[in-house]
């Protein structure tokens, strides 16, 4: 006959409930199940050993959770804080390794690009940070904290000594400000540029359309039809695009299309429209404002800073072009190019909403402060 157990467990209603959902529960972890069926076990009189029966259980285990709940509730049912396995190696080490992962590898003399996990665990223990360690080690700790050296991305340091009064001023014009004041509504904004050397490459085998648990396939050999350049002008605010194509970039196709965009509707009788251009040679300089404003005395010529040309809209634009129509890259001749691209721009045309554009002054001096902080780092 087996003995009563010495915890008698006796719940109230409100522990019932919330003891038979858990025990019911189809989301919620096993462990705290089992608690709660052992404990309404105990509840309606049964013994230890023939819930450990039932429940597939030790009797050692029913009999611990039983007296857990005697004395503490549901409370007594949580898992207790376990100090874990002590350090095997200490704060320092792991912060020097660290602070070596945060370090190029030229500036130590090590003869190599960018660190790996296995790079750094030698490194450590050569300079007698630590007596031993893995990879795996190391990379656990920099996981920790999201470094990665064995990676990187390419960027380009602003030279251009105005390039804050020049940034701010084309993130006016996308929030509709110029020099302090409002634009009307008679008043538009346009970012230009070109994509250069569109090629009309013609694959020596048609492609293979995609099927079951294969990808599309495109013939690797192609013959070359020609280049071209793509020119087209985006109004950030209407999501509307227009551009042309030429044989090449230059002051005469560049031209052109500000004719093409100047004698359409709204901005032909507007009264001033805002034109953010890069640096390149076909609209450089201050000739090239000279050039526009005497030839459309109400377009106005707008500069990037050196090297900014991601603060122009329009390269969005040209992305979503590469993407969705130059790729993979197979045109019978430059005709087809031609029609593609201007094919396209009109299905974009129908359907466009202006991108969705965070970018703004606040955005401009929180990276201002972060290029002061890496340039006197970099000192």
């Amino acid at each position: 006959m087996a003995l009563a157990s010495r915890y008698q467990v006796v719940i109230s209603d409100s522990d019932r409930r919330v003891l038979t959902g858990r025990a019911r529960a189809e989301r919620t972890a096993h462990r705290d199940v089992l608690r709660a069926r052992i404990v309404l076990a105990a509840a309606d009189g049964q013994a230890n050993a023939a819930i450990a029966r039932r429940l597939g259980l030790c009797a050692d285990t029913v009999r611990k959770w039983r007296a857990r709940f005697c004395a503490e509730g549901l409370a007594g049912l949580a898992d207790r804080h376990r100090p874990g396995r002590r350090r095997t190696f200490p704060a320092t080490a792991e912060a020097e390794v660290k602070a070596l992962a945060c370090a190029l590898p030229a500036e130590t003399g090590a003869p190599l690009a960018r660190w790996s996990a296995a790079e750094l665990a030698a490194e450590a223990v050569d300079r007698g940070l630590v007596e031993a360690i893995s990879p795996s080690t190391v990379a656990r700790w920099l996981a920790a904290d999201a470094i990665r050296p064995w990676r990187h991305r390419s960027w380009i340091f602003p030279r251009d000594p105005d390039f804050a009064v020049k940034a701010g001023r084309v993130l006016d014009l996308y929030a509709r400000i110029w020099a302090g004041q409002p634009l009307n509504s008679d008043e538009y904004v346009l970012c230009a540029d070109e994509k250069t050397q569109l090629q009309a490459l013609s694959r020596r085998h048609p492609d293979l359309p995609p099927a079951p648990g294969r990808l599309r396939r495109t013939e690797f050999e192609y013959r070359r039809g020609g280049t071209l350049a793509y020119l087209a002008a985006y109004d950030p605010h209407r999501a509307h695009v227009i551009g042309r194509t030429a044989p090449t970039t230059g002051i005469a196709p560049f031209a052109e299309l500000v004719e093409q965009v100047m004698s359409t509707e709204p901005y032909a009788s507007a009264a001033r429209v805002f034109w953010i251009v890069d640096n390149g040679s076909s609209h450089q300089g201050p000739h090239a404002v000279l050039r526009m404003g005497t030839t459309w005395p109400t377009a106005h010529l707008v500069h990037l800073p050196v090297h900014a040309s991601w603060l122009n809209q329009i390269e969005i634009y040209f992305s979503i072009v590469q993407r969705k129509v130059i790729t993979p890259q197979n045109f019978a001749d430059l005709d087809e190019l031609t029609a593609r691209l201007l094919a396209f721009q009109e299905r974009y045309n129908a359907t466009a909403e202006p991108f969705d554009w965070h970018y703004t002054r606040k955005s401009l001096d929180r990276l201002l402060q972060r290029l002061a902080v890496d340039e006197r780092l970099a000192a």
